[in-house]
């Protein structure tokens, strides 16, 4: 042992080294080797160890605990939210369990019961406009197998012979569409499938009010607008949008409203106000792209504060049918949470302005293009119909035998057009029709 001590036991060292540590021994210069660890110095490491283990499996399983509680409860308050719904019965609607391809009747409601202050100043009160109309007419159809939805839209001027109604009932004839909803859902779901052979398993109701609650409910939507823009009809009619400069920008319900309810869309461009000559095609366009920025904003809500103000506010808006249950909702939110409204496919039934001695300005349905449309819509053949669609004299609008099933229909999505009119190859009523997408004018806001 050296004289100065330096050697580690006459030190007192007496440390040892741990399974992984190496020792004084092992390195150069060759000192002493450390002393291994006794049987109780490892059964002590051992449990030391097999208590940080356990300490870390206890949080997980507490975490996992914690994440099925809130799990829970998020279900549970959706479903007490679903149950705030209003439901009526739809003795018309077809049968449906939710598992086949099905289509969902989306009806916007003109109805002004309930308005006050600043929405019976801009729309008017229930004593001022009286009854309902279908101010907007849109069926979803959906195939849960494939994952897919796509859109229709119905123009709601399109002249057609109302069913459903009672016997005597002045409105059991030849009028536009929207005026099948004037009691309710029921005679315009009948009219829809006699008319059109589509069947409609399940529908939504919403009116005026709802879309502002709505689009304020998810913080308002981002549109942006290539020109500025209003809607003019010389002061009357006028839905009160005016978006005064061009750009991106923000719409809160009252603003996206005054876009989806725009007949007489204009927009300043070199110096001067130019219309729409669309009208209410570019109202459907305009419809649907608010429905898309509506959809894509929804998605990306992630403050509980936001999810429980959009809650609240569809539970309270909207009217569905005693079929719609929660269960088959709940399917479809798990089946479509990838779903985005830009890639929407969406379609509007093709028409042409005309003049009824009795009705005034309709739509008359082109045929074979709409009967072809239809038969993209489904993804196979309409059912048979009973009472087709009429012109401004009051005659069938039938389509050629032999036109239902093939489709050379190109849709569109995300808002971008719908398809509409087209043209016909001469010659007998089987002959191929092209029907091309309509192209959504420049002057048209889009998403941003």
């Amino acid at each position: 042992m050296p004289a100065d001590g330096g050697g580690w036991e006459a030190a007192g060292a007496h440390r040892f080294a741990g399974p992984n540590e190496p020792g004084p021994g092992s390195g150069p210069g060759g000192a002493p080797p450390v002393r291994p660890l006794s049987r109780r110095e490892r059964r002590r490491l051992r449990r030391r160890r097999r208590t940080a283990a356990q300490r870390v499996l206890r949080w997980s399983i507490a975490f996992v605990g914690l994440l099925l509680v809130l799990v829970g409860g998020l279900y549970g308050y959706v479903r007490y939210q679903w149950g705030r719904v209003r439901t009526v019965a739809c003795a018309a609607c077809a049968a449906g369990d939710g598992t086949q391809p099905f289509n969902v009747l989306i009806v916007g409601s003109d109805s002004r019961a309930g308005n006050t202050g600043s929405a019976a100043q801009a729309f008017g009160s229930a004593s001022q406009v009286g009854g309902q109309r279908s101010d907007t007419i849109k069926i979803i159809h959906v195939d849960p197998a494939a994952g897919t939805a796509r859109m229709l839209s119905i123009p709601r001027d399109t002249f057609v012979h109302i069913t459903g109604l009672a016997a005597g009932s002045p409105l059991a004839a030849d009028n536009k569409i929207n005026a099948a909803f004037d009691n309710g859902p029921n005679s315009l779901v009948s009219t829809i499938e006699d008319t059109f052979g589509i069947p409609i398993q399940h529908f939504v109701t919403v009116d005026f009010g709802d879309e502002v609650n709505l689009v304020n409910a998810v913080g308002g939507i981002r549109l942006d607008f290539p020109y500025p823009a209003r809607d003019n009809d010389n002061g009357n009619n006028n839905s009160g949008l005016t978006i005064p400069t061009a750009g991106c920008q923000t719409l809160n319900g009252s603003m996206a409203l005054a876009l989806s309810r725009s007949r007489f869309y204009q927009y300043y461009s070199a110096g001067s106000w130019h219309s729409d000559p669309t009208s209410d095609i570019g109202r459907i366009e305009r419809q649907n792209i608010v429905i898309q920025a509506v959809i894509d904003k929804a998605r990306t809500l992630v403050n509980p504060v936001s999810l429980n103000s959009l809650l609240s506010t569809m539970v309270q808006d909207i009217t569905v049918d005693r079929g719609l249950s929660f269960s088959m909702l709940l399917s479809l939110a798990e089946q479509y949470h990838a779903f985005s409204g830009s890639r929407l496919t969406s379609y509007t039934l093709p028409t042409a302005p005309q003049v009824s001695s009795y009705a005034g300005d309709i739509l008359v349905v082109q045929q074979p293009q709409a009967q072809q449309m239809i038969a993209a819509f489904l993804g196979g053949p309409p059912q048979a119909v009973s009472t087709p669609p009429v012109d401004q004299y009051g005659q069938a609008v039938v389509a050629p035998r032999g036109s239902g099933s093939s489709s050379s229909v190109l849709p569109t999505t995300g808002g971008a057009g719908s398809a509409a009119g087209g043209t016909s190859a001469s010659g007998s009523g089987s002959a191929a029709v092209t029907v091309t997408p309509t192209v959504v004018p420049s002057y048209d806001p889009h998403p941003c």
